[in-house]
């Protein structure tokens, strides 16, 4: 499915429309077109500080939010690199730590737009680059740079010796670009490995296991897996790490849901294995708590749509998670448990893409909904009502259409049920914006 961007700056506007128009307009995957881009404007992704690359099904961008937490605690100076933005295009890149500024993205991707404008690179690529340039051009101490798709093809492994290399959750997810099984989209994500780099991440099933070790192997990488090289537990309400350094206690962090504390696990043992920087340990301690990233179990703020939402006064739970592949959905009904709802259940405010497979997210969830309401997510294709229709009906749930998310809101006034809205990290995007909760 093709990316895309709107901003309400006409400088950088003017550049998207260029793009929009240079580009071949899909998902493309490949190295080719983003070497010969990186050539034209000087290779900057030579020039970088040390970088932290960051591949994963699910969890990398929370990972990456943990990444920058611990070095910003620090003292670092960092840019990070993430996708897809929620609001504002800007969100993708944030130089010395601040969300570049639309006057200096509109400059980067004019740059990168007339070095390359024959290329045919794609949106991602594009953008890519021009945050490449912007990094190089800005000393730092670190870069941190989360995949955008995949690994082995993905524009950002063009990266040729990062500090280290992580691996976050694998899952089913972008199968017509990454291979129909769990062992094919593993092998795509730890295309990341590099000679002489550290390869951090998560326990994974034997099979899986399997795969990573080979692709370390043949990429010379040392790979270093949790439950083995390094382990973390969460008990007593701390989250325990462990490697042959040491031990650190941390509190659990701020991001809501098990899965979380996994993910800051990582960015600590990616801390922990890499030698371009010093990280005090205390900064890593601190990680856990400084940590930030939207539309993940994130709970909205007093806006204008949770006050439509709570018109009768009510002051009920209302949550927004991005989270759209079976392991999300693992991941919000392992959060959303009987305890937690305490008798009740929820109000499901969803919207998928077309190639996103629905029963697979929701079935997880499927003891705790008392209702899906169905929204469109506009500018992309997605899920019919039908579908949510059919399988209500399996699950004895009830079921309604709505067509924008105010009249979901509107919908959901008369009630009382904490609400969690999910499905889409674009759908979350017009959740924010409709709130007036722009990310920062």
């Amino acid at each position: 499915m093709a990316d895309h961007a709107r901003s309400d700056d006409p400088a950088v506007q003017a550049q998207l429309d260029r793009l929009a128009r240079l580009s071949p307009g899909a998902d493309i995957l490949g190295l080719e077109r983003i070497t010969r881009l990186l050539a034209a404007l000087g290779d900057p992704h030579l020039a970088l500080p040390p970088q932290f690359h960051v591949a994963g099904t699910n969890g990398k961008g929370s990972t990456c939010a943990f990444l920058r937490a611990a070095l910003e605690a620090d003292g670092k100076s960092v840019h990070a690199f993430t996708s897809p933005h929620l609001v504002r295009f800007n969100e993708r890149i944030r130089i010395h730590g601040q969300l570049v500024g639309d006057a200096q993205l509109a400059a980067a991707l004019e740059r990168v737009l007339d070095a390359g404008g024959d290329i045919g690179a794609s949106f991602f690529e594009v953008t890519t680059a021009a945050a490449f340039l912007m990094f190089a051009e800005h000393p730092a101490d670190a870069c941190i740079i989360e995949v955008g798709l995949g690994g082995r093809l993905d524009a950002t492994n063009v990266l040729p010796h990062p500090a280290v290399c992580g691996i976050a959750q694998l899952g089913m997810d972008h199968q017509a670009f990454l291979g129909e099984t769990p062992k094919a989209i593993a092998a795509e994500k730890a295309g990341i490995a590099k000679s002489g780099v550290p390869l951090v991440t998560l326990r994974y099933e034997p099979e899986i296991a399997g795969v990573i070790a080979s692709s370390a192997a043949a990429a010379d990488a040392r790979w270093l897996a949790m439950g083995g090289a390094w382990d973390a537990a969460t008990y007593r309400d701390k989250l325990h790490y462990r490697d042959d350094q040491g031990r650190i206690e941390m509190p659990l962090p701020r991001l809501a849901g098990a899965h979380q504390a996994e993910n800051a696990a990582l960015a600590v043992a990616m801390l922990r294995h890499q030698t371009a920087l010093a990280v005090s340990e205390s900064s890593i301690r601190a990680a856990p708590l400084w940590a930030s990233w939207p539309a993940r179990l994130q709970h909205l703020d007093a806006g204008p749509l949770v006050s439509r939402i709570n018109a009768r006064g009510q002051d009920r739970q209302i949550w927004l998670d991005g989270g759209h592949n079976p392991a999300a959905g693992e991941a919000l009904g392992s959060y959303f448990s009987a305890d937690r709802l305490e008798g009740r259940k929820l109000q499901v405010v969803i919207g998928m893409l077309a190639n996103k497979d629905a029963a697979g997210f929701l079935a997880p969830l499927r003891h705790g909904i008392a209702h899906l309401h169905v929204l469109p997510v506009p500018g992309h294709e997605h899920h019919g009502p039908e579908l949510f229709a059919a399988l209500a009906a399996d699950w004895g749930i009830e079921v309604s259409a709505h067509t924008d998310p105010t009249t979901a809101a509107d919908a959901l006034a008369d009630g009382d049920d904490p609400v969690l809205i999910c499905g889409s990290l674009y759908l979350a995007g017009e959740i924010l914006r409709l709130n007036e909760q722009i990310p920062d």
